[in-house]
């Protein structure tokens, strides 16, 4: 059984889509929970506000099963298989950690979003706080108190 981490968000309909994407996550997992919800700006382009959310799941998938099966599932709820990085999206699921795993290749593990989006990191340090980063010797919770985040970011009550 593996431990992932996997980010979601939505700033199309969000209301609908967030859960919608937890909900099919959820499907994957022997177990799982999630962090709070956060409303965030964009980055990177003009658009409406993000919902955001990191789920931690407990799976038997192997690391190219889960990928695709998230991608699977963006298609599903009406994401583009050729869809631009930095536009408005129904659904986004980014595997952010796999176990201990250290991965160059797609997806790259840890994902470096750990490191830029307090969208990320911000649910993280509230579902993990003292989990250590593959390779790295910070906690989640010593990342987070150094972090200054770029963007407003607030939780959705």
């Amino acid at each position: 059984m593996i431990t992932a981490y996997i980010s979601i968000g939505s700033n199309v309909e969000r209301e609908h889509y967030l859960p919608a994407g937890v909900a099919a996550v959820a499907k994957l997992a022997m177990a799982w929970r999630m962090s709070r919800v956060f409303e965030a700006e964009p980055v990177g382009f003009e658009g409406d506000n993000f919902f955001n959310s990191v789920i931690e799941i407990k799976t038997s998938l192997s690391l190219v099963t889960l990928q695709q099966s998230l991608k699977e599932i963006e298609r599903q709820l009406g994401r583009p298989d050729n869809a631009a990085k930095n536009q408005s999206r129904t659904i986004d699921l980014d595997i952010l950690l796999y176990g201990d795993v250290i991965n160059e290749a797609s997806p790259t593990l840890p994902r470096s979003d750990l490191y830029k989006f307090a969208f990320v990191l911000w649910p993280m340090s509230e579902l993990c706080p003292e989990l250590v980063i593959p390779g790295q010797q910070q906690t989640i919770a010593q990342l987070w108190q150094q972090f200054s985040p770029q963007q407003s970011l607030w939780p959705v009550e």
